[in-house]
């Protein structure tokens, strides 16, 4: 079982907008990175519900809003909070180095 998981750089710290997130590709996935508490948390930028690019959606304490169904998730874990989405979305392991941010998958 290989466990070497690859990083890829997806974006400058300086580019995740306060309050907001930053749309970014890991590998051909859409992703969205957001900075929460200080530390910087990324997940798959689709909605388990229907699909809809979360990064378009409002983020408040801590969660991302779908912008078409309104369900929200949680930027720390991927939980689903409200419905209609039930299943989380995938989060990625993500590490800040030197100005950079990194992605493993």
């Amino acid at each position: 079982m290989d466990t070497h998981l690859s990083e890829v750089r997806v974006a400058r710290a300086e580019d995740i907008p306060a309050g907001g997130v930053l749309r970014v590709d890991v590998d051909g996935t859409p992703a969205l990175l957001a900075r929460v508490d200080g530390t910087v948390r990324a997940l798959r930028d689709s909605c388990s519900h229907e699909g809809a690019p979360l990064s378009e959606g409002e983020v408040e304490d801590g969660t991302v809003e779908c912008p078409w169904h309104f369900s929200r998730f949680c930027l720390r874990t991927g939980e689903a909070l409200d419905l209609p989405a039930t299943d989380p979305v995938e989060m990625f392991r993500v590490r800040e180095a030197d100005g950079e941010i990194l992605i493993s998958r």
